[in-house]
């Protein structure tokens, strides 16, 4: 789903939350997780982000060109919900919900209402440029569950 700030996509999992929610919250599993395969490696930051303003670094490379960013959590909900952002402000936000037969929905939002790069966002065609990568994230967190 994408409106003119956010793009959002979710999966069920064949797993409990707490268990999906333990590895949203592990920086080294975005590699893996990353839908549009723009995070390379973490380069700095905890095993497991517990909490805001904890602070993880990762290699990126996007558009052809390899950089480094540092990026920040501004929203965390124990068990529940995630969210990072680095210094363009925009969010990554997951969300995980436990079902009543002991798998989970987990939802990701890409959402660049609190970014003050709106317009250059939009000109490169965000949020709907990220549908796509919301949407493999989503799948690539329920597939870790299925192997």
């Amino acid at each position: 789903m994408t409106d003119t700030l956010t793009a959002s996509a979710s999966a069920v999992v064949d797993a409990p939350a707490d268990e999906v929610f333990a590895y949203i919250c592990r920086p080294t599993a975005h590699p893996a997780i990353s839908g549009d395969g723009s995070v390379r490696g973490i380069v700095t930051g905890p095993e497991q982000l517990t909490g805001k303003g904890d602070r993880f670094g990762t290699r990126m490379k996007m558009y052809g060109l390899p950089y480094r960013i540092t990026n920040t959590v501004v929203e965390f909900e124990p068990g529940k919900r995630i969210a990072w952002s680095h210094p363009g402000k925009h969010r990554w936000r997951w969300e995980v919900e436990a079902l009543p037969d002991g798998r989970s929905t987990v939802t990701e939002t890409f959402d660049m209402s609190p970014s003050p790069l709106k317009p250059a966002l939009r000109l490169l065609g965000y949020p709907g440029a990220h549908q796509s990568n919301v949407e493999r994230s989503v799948a690539n967190v329920a597939r870790h569950f299925a192997d």
